[in-house]
C-alpha cells in the first residue's frame, strides 16, 4: 500500500500500534484514540502520523476528515466491567457511527475476535461455526459485544454501501507483546497461569508481521455484503506449549493452575485467509523467540 489516506482507530493498542507505524512508511496515516499514554502518541507523531483525540464511546468524529481511502477499526473499550449497556454503546454503536462518518471509504476493515464463537472444545472453528460466548469467564461482556459489533458492521456495509471485511483475530502476539508475553511475566514472578481443565488449552497464534502483511489483500477482499475471515496463523499452539518454550529460552518455570473457570480452547481455521492473502510466514517458535529477544533480552539464558 502506497500513497493512501488511512484512518486507524485504537492505534496505541498491542496490535494496531505496529500496524500504524508500518503503514506510515508509505501512506498518510491518521490515528484516532483517547491517547491516555502520551509516549505512544509522541511515537506516532514522530513518524508523521496525524493524531486526533476521539472517544469512540461518545461517537463524536467531527475532528476527523471524511475522505479516507481505508479505515482500519482496531478500537475496543474493555473497561466496562459487567455493564452490557456500556459494552454495546461503546463498541457496537460506536463502530456504526464511525462507518456512517467514513462512508466514502474504499474499504473498511473491522477487527473482531474468535471470541464470537460458541465453545467447541478442541474442534477447529471455521467462519461458518456456531456463534456464542466463549469469553464469559474472563470478560463478561466481551463475546456479546464482539457479536454485536459484527452485526452493526454488516448492517452499515449494506446501508452505506461500504466494502467491508470482518477479521476475527485469534491470539495476536509479537514484538509489541501479547498473551504469551503476559504469561512470561507471570512465570518471572512465580504467578500461577490458569489453564482450562479440558487440557491442553489450545489457540491459533498469529504474529504481528503476518497481520501487517495480510492487510492489503484483506482490504482488497472487502465487499458488500461484508466479508468475514478468521485472522489467525496455521499453528495451533497450547498455553502449555508456548510457556514451555519460553521456559527453554529463559530458564523460567511455568506453574499451571488447572480450572474450569478460565478460557477454553479456541482453535480457528485460516484456510480462507490463505485463499485471500496466502499462508502466514512466521512460525510460532521463531515468533516467541523474537518476542523475548526484543522485549526482555535480560531474561534469555546465557550460553
Amino acid at each position: 500500500m502506497k500513497n493512501a489516506k488511512i484512518l486507524i482507530t485504537g492505534p496505541t493498542g498491542q496490535v494496531a500500534y505496529p500496524v500504524a507505524l508500518k503503514l506510515a512508511e508509505a501512506n498518510e496515516v491518521w490515528a484516532a484514540a483517547r491517547f491516555s499514554d502520551p509516549k505512544k502518541r509522541d511515537a506516532l507523531l514522530a513518524v508523521g502520523i496525524q493524531c486526533i483525540n476521539v472517544d469512540m464511546a461518545q461517537g463524536d468524529f467531527r475532528e476527523l476528515p471524511q475522505d479516507f481511502d481505508y479505515v482500519l477499526n482496531f478500537a475496543v473499550v474493555r473497561d466496562v466491567g459487567n455493564d452490557f449497556d456500556t459494552e454495546l454503546t461503546s463498541n457496537a454503536e460506536a463502530v456504526g457511527l464511525l462507518m456512517q462518518h467514513c462512508r466514502a471509504a474504499r474499504a473498511f476493515l473491522h477487527v473482531s475476535s474468535c471470541a464470537v464463537y460458541h465453545p467447541a472444545g478442541h474442534e477447529v472453528l471455521t467462519e461458518k461455526s456456531p456463534l456464542g460466548d466463549n469469553h464469559r469467564t474472563m470478560f463478561a461482556t466481551y463475546s456479546v459485544g464482539k457479536n454485536a459489533q459484527e452485526a452493526v458492521v454488516r448492517f452499515c456495509a449494506r446501508a452505506f454501501q461500504i466494502p467491508s471485511i470482518i477479521c476475527r483475530l485469534n491470539v495476536p502476539y509479537g514484538n509489541n507483546g501479547g498473551w504469551p508475553y503476559y504469561h512470561m511475566l507471570m512465570m518471572e514472578h512465580g504467578v500461577p497461569i490458569p489453564v482450562n481443565t479440558d487440557a491442553p488449552s489450545t489457540y491459533t497464534l498469529i504474529h504481528e508481521d503476518d497481520i501487517i502483511g495480510s492487510i492489503p489483500p484483506l482490504l482488497a477482499a472487502a465487499k458488500v455484503p461484508a466479508e468475514i475471515v478468521n485472522w489467525s496463523g496455521q499453528d495451533h499452539v497450547s498455553i502449555e506449549q508456548w510457556c514451555g518454550y519460553i521456559g527453554e529460552l529463559t530458564g523460567l518455570e511455568p506453574k499451571f493452575q488447572y480450572t474450569p473457570d478460565t478460557l477454553p480452547s479456541v482453535m480457528s481455521s485460516n484456510a480462507k485467509l490463505q485463499r485471500l492473502s496466502g499462508p502466514t510466514q512466521v512460525k510460532w517458535k521463531d515468533g516467541i523467540r523474537r518476542m523475548v529477544e526484543t522485549m526482555r533480552p535480560d531474561l534469555l539464558k546465557r550460553a
